[in-house]
């Protein structure tokens, strides 16, 4: 089984923007959904934003006009670009891949990334 690798977390000023990527490399193939959760010190993982392999798209409330996902499936990347970033954004983001309509599937997790926005 392959892994998901991270990078493009950092510190931010609040209003600021950030970009996210994460690749998949080893045996990962036919991803049906990749995505981005993220987790808060004290709160559970919520999902932020997802994407399928036929381009649908899924994103949480609280993100929707600010931060856009995106995926190159030739290259088994995901990418979340975050624009206007506030302090309630902060956390660690993870990516994650699944595969449900072909065996073996599998739902993988990537090691995270943290995301800081300052106030």
């Amino acid at each position: 089984q392959g892994q998901l690798v991270e990078s493009g977390g950092g510190l931010v000023q609040a209003g600021g923007s950030l970009r996210l990527s994460c690749a998949a490399s080893g045996s990962i193939f036919t991803i049906n959904t990749m995505g981005w959760y993220r987790q808060a010190p004290g709160k559970q993982r919520e999902l932020v934003a997802s994407v399928t392999s036929g381009g649908s798209t899924n994103y949480a409330d609280s993100v929707k006009g600010r931060f856009t996902i995106s995926r190159d499936s030739a290259k088994n990347t995901v990418y979340l670009q975050m624009n206007s970033l506030k302090p309630e954004d902060t956390a660690v983001y993870y990516c994650n891949a699944q595969r449900y309509t072909v065996k073996p599937f599998y739902n993988i997790w990537g090691q995270g990334t943290q995301v800081t926005v300052s106030s």
